[in-house]
């Protein structure tokens, strides 16, 4: 009996937006909370206005949501007018939003002073937060919308745009506190960045194997039958020789990689094999997106 497919919610339907409107509030939240627990009473200044509002609030005592919402408002209308109008949208609920997620959870008590133990708990909450948001094609706005818009009128990598801001960020912070805690910050930084990066793919271990041999039509049924995995032929010629030959790929799971090794062994033990890290993998045999 063939298997039923699942519904898949259109990309623009109502049921949708409000998914993805839930996953922004959500993913505030977290950031919000990581922010009021760790970062913030701690000094770590990981960068975005989050940061700059970590330093203003030490330096002058103004609210952080406020100095948040301060910032946001002038950005996100300078990004409605340069930016995607769609974008910006988003940006701006995110605007809104994430600053008063901060001052509705401003009264937490922090839940530790040990600096190292700060910046990296905060930099996975943050990088937890940033990611749900990200998931649900939303923004936060802040710098996120000043980076866009250097990088559109720069030609400057994305990447490297929201590095110089979230640097600038952190050498203020040198400046401002200790070198000590900048240090710290570039800690939770990099946690954030990672954490994203999960959120965003997983925990996938998946490699992609690449197999040349001259056994390629026994090896393909080995790969199908005996380890119950799809296999793709691929055209490929000998640099040398210039010889049509195929080459197998194929998707393995970390651990059904030494089972692919010794069966190819086995069939063919001159066989060329090349493993390389899938980022992500979808579809029949693995993890929905």
């Amino acid at each position: 009996m063939a298997r039923k497919r699942r519904t898949a919610i259109q990309m623009n339907s109502p049921q949708r937006k409000v998914l993805e409107y839930g996953m922004l509030v959500l993913g505030s939240l977290v950031l919000a909370t990581s922010f009021n627990l760790f970062l913030n009473p701690n000094q770590i200044a990981s960068g975005g206005v989050s940061g700059l509002s970590t330093i203003l609030h030490n330096l002058f005592g103004f609210s952080p949501a406020v100095v948040q919402w301060a910032m946001n408002i002038p950005l996100f209308l300078l990004g409605f007018k340069l930016l995607d109008r769609q974008y910006s949208m988003k940006a701006a609920v995110g605007s809104i939003i994430l600053p008063l997620c901060v001052m509705l959870t401003s009264h937490l008590q922090p839940f530790t002073t040990n600096l190292l133990l700060a910046s990296i708990y905060g930099g996975i909450g943050v990088g937890l937060g940033i990611g749900i948001v990200f998931r649900g094609r939303g923004s936060t706005g802040g710098f996120s919308i000043a980076s866009q818009i250097l990088h559109k009128y720069s030609g400057i990598s994305l990447g490297a745009c929201v590095a110089v801001f979230d640097g600038l960020v952190i050498l203020f912070a040198g400046i401002v506190f200790d070198p000590e805690k900048a240090l710290y910050a570039l800690i939770a930084l990099f946690v954030t960045s990672k954490t994203i990066d999960i959120v965003q793919m997983g925990w996938n271990t998946s490699k992609v194997a690449y197999i040349i041999s001259n056994e390629t039509e026994t090896l393909r049924e080995t790969i199908l039958y005996d380890l119950d995995r799809g296999v793709t032929l691929l055209d490929g010629a000998g640099g040398y020789t210039g010889d049509a030959r195929k080459v197998l790929m194929a998707v393995v799971s970390q651990s059904e990689v030494s089972k692919l090794k010794i069966m190819v062994r086995s069939v063919d033990p001159d066989a060329f094999i090349i493993l390389c890290p899938a980022q992500e993998v979808l579809g029949e045999g693995f993890r929905a997106g």
